[in-house]
Parts: C-alpha cells; sequence; structure tokens
C-alpha cells in the first residue's frame, strides 16, 4: 500500500502561533512550518510514494512527507535517529513542523524513519529533497539558503548508504586478494583468509560481514565516516602486503580494483575521508548501485558460489 497524500493545515493555530513567537535563534522550524506546504507539494510528494511498493495489504504507510521534513531536521540539526523519536514527543518546535502538537507517542517509529531514509537514497532523491528545500529558501528568502545548503551538505546522514556500497566494493576486492595468496601458500580458502587476514593485521576481512565486523554503532549517521576510514586503512595494508609478495597476477588485479573505487568513490582532500558529493549530486557512480563484473551485487556474485570470494570486477551499474 503507497502512503496517501500528506495535508496537514496551512495557517498556524494558536498554540503553533504561541510557538512561532517563542523561537529565536533555530529559523528553520520557523521557515519549514510556514512553507511545507510549498515544499512538498502534490507532484512532489507522489515522486516521494514511488519509492514504496503498491501492495493492496498492509497498514497504510507514515506520509512520506512528513518523514522528509524530520530528515531535513536531523540533517541541519546534526542528530541521531533515537534522539529525531525523543525531539517529536519533548521538543515543541519539532512538533510544530511535523504536525503533531502535544504528541505524548512519537508520529512514526526509529525502523520507518531510517527505512524512509534508505529508501530516500537508493532513490537518489535525498538530493532532490535538499536541492528543493534551499530553492525554496532562496525563493522566500525566509532562511539563508547559502548557510542551508552547506549545513545539509556537510550532514553525513546522506552518506550512510552510499559509504556502505563503497565499503562493500572494497571488503570483497581485498578479501579476494588475501584468498589469493592464502590459496597459492596452499592454506586453502576460506580458513586460508582468515590466517593470512590475521597475519596482515585486517581480521576484519575474513569476516562474513564486514559491516559487522567493525563493530561500530551504525544506528550513529557519523559513523559511517568512521567506518570508510576504517577500510581505507585495510586497503593500504593488504596494498603493502601484496606489494612484497610475487605471485599470483590475480592479488594485484583485486587491489587494484579497491583502489579504483576509492579513486572514483573517496574525497581525500579534507581532514577525513568522504564520499564525493558531486558525483553524487550528478548522479554519477557514488549514487549509483555498483555491481561486479558477472552484473551481480557483490553478494550475491555468482563466481561466490565456487570461490567464496567475488569476482571482483567492477562495473558502474
Amino acid at each position: 500500500m503507497r502512503p496517501g497524500v500528506w495535508r496537514p493545515p496551512v495557517e498556524p493555530s494558536g498554540a503553533e502561533q504561541a510557538v512561532l513567537k517563542a523561537v529565536r535563534r533555530a529559523k528553520l522550524f520557523v521557515f519549514l512550518r510556514q512553507h511545507r506546504h510549498e515544499l512538498f507539494d502534490d507532484e512532489f510528494q507522489a515522486e516521494l510514494a514511488r519509492a514504496y511498493a503498491d501492495s493492496p495489504r498492509g497498514q497504510p504507510p507514515i506520509p512520506p512527507a512528513q518523514l522528509a521534513l524530520a530528515t531535513i531536521l536531523q540533517a541541519y540539526a546534526g542528530v541521531s535517529d533515537d534522539e529525531v523519536i525523543e525531539a517529536t514527543v519533548m521538543d515543541r518546535r519539532w512538533q510544530l513542523v511535523l504536525d503533531c502538537m502535544d504528541a505524548d507517542r512519537p508520529p512514526f517509529s526509529k525502523g520507518t524513519l531510517v527505512g524512509f531514509r534508505a529508501r530516500l537514497i537508493e532513490q537518489d532523491m535525498d538530493r532532490r529533497l535538499v536541492e528543493r528545500t534551499v530553492a525554496l529558501a532562496a525563493r522566500t528568502r525566509w532562511f539563508g539558503a547559502r548557510a542551508l545548503r552547506a549545513a545539509l551538505d556537510s550532514s553525513p546522514l546522506w552518506g550512510a548508504g552510499r559509504v556502505e556500497d563503497t565499503i562493500n566494493l572494497m571488503g570483497h576486492a581485498l578479501r579476494k586478494a588475501l584468498g589469493v595468496i592464502a590459496v597459492s601458500q596452499g592454506r586453502g580458502q576460506a580458513a586460508g583468509t582468515a590466517i593470512v587476514a590475521a597475519e596482515a593485521g585486517v581480521p576484519q576481512l575474513a569476516a562474513s560481514s564486514l559491516k559487522a565486523a567493525l563493530d561500530l554503532d551504525w544506528d550513529d549517521p557519523a559513523t559511517a565516516g568512521h567506518a570508510l576510514a576504517h577500510v581505507l586503512g585495510f586497503l593500504d595494508q593488504v596494498e603493502a602486503l601484496v606489494a612484497g609478495w610475487a605471485g599470483d597476477p590475480a592479488a594485484d588485479e583485486a587491489v587494484a580494483v579497491a583502489c579504483q573505487v576509492r579513486d572514483q568513490d573517496v574525497d581525500l582532500s579534507g581532514p577525513a575521508p568522504s564520499l564525493r558529493r558531486g558525483e553524487a549530486a550528478t548522479g554519477a557512480s557514488a549514487s549509483r548501485t555498483a555491481r561486479c563484473g558477472t552484473g551481480a551485487r557483490p553478494a550475491r556474485c555468482c563466481s561466490t558460489a565456487t570461490s567464496g570470494t567475488c569476482c571482483a570486477t567492477w562495473t558502474p551499474a
């Protein structure tokens, strides 16, 4: 079942007027309350709704426009998913924007918010949401468009899903390199990869789930950047190991694939590594689902059925 159109009141109620007058510094709340009906017109709400499967069964989903407003506030304020849920009950400014004044229960769950954000990023609608919000701020002059763009673009929130794609691609390629070395040493594929990975100081690469092996708090939006830095460090270690090893060139080729993903997806010019925002904005590889050379997602590469590792031949989807 797809969500319907969200139509909260345009004119503020008496209680909302009191909150609007009380806001002194956080003017984004005032801007979004006064212009949410323009930001989320019927056409844009229909675009957001298409991210949901049309099923005759199940409960009607939470309106995407309401979740999108919460996502904008979350990105601007730099708060966690748990803090968003708390704010919908404890902060009247959030309630003002989300049309849930005096609510004693959150209008949506943490899982619903996280799931919506994943849909948004998968459909490349995160950039659409940011661009519409900034354009509306510039047109109405209710809020500084330049400051708003800087705050939203710098949020780690948007990169979470894409960072995981990049991490998975590099992880599969590096695991393949370690597996090649293990087999050449007569250690066997699975057990040998774990031994070689441990000796190289990167035991996480031998795990069935690199995301789980990193043991990070994935509910924290900032975690994506930390995870990316970890995997880039793994790449340096495996690259050094392979450089000092003379054997099957497949190991060099696998490391080259990981380097290719890094060079294309990661911006190393700042104080911390991050995904290239330009590519995400223009729909280049960082904003697409990358696939291995067989055409499958890395986790479903058909070569894993026989070799236990992805073919690590990377191509953009």
